[in-house]
């Protein structure tokens, strides 16, 4: 069986985490905690695919009532 490269990076990043937390699921949890509050999240979070749908909707929706601009005018005043 041909070795998939996506899991091998996976697993190798895996282990590289496991090792600097020294094997400590409580030093890793520590990590990932500091880590997230220096990464915050800024994009929206869906927590089921309805959720999504609502969303999508509200921005078509939003994008279809916007105004055509005037053909012939200058739109860089």
């Amino acid at each position: 069986m041909k070795p998939d490269a996506i899991l091998e990076e996976v697993w190798q990043i895996k282990d590289q985490l496991a090792r600097e937390a020294g094997y400590d699921i409580r030093v890793f949890c520590e990590q990932l905690k500091d880590w997230s509050k220096a990464h915050p999240h800024i994009a929206p979070v869906f927590k089921s695919d309805e959720e999504l749908r609502r969303h999508l909707e509200q921005q078509e929706a939003a994008v279809l009532r916007e105004e055509p601009p005037e053909i012939g005018k200058n739109q860089n005043p």
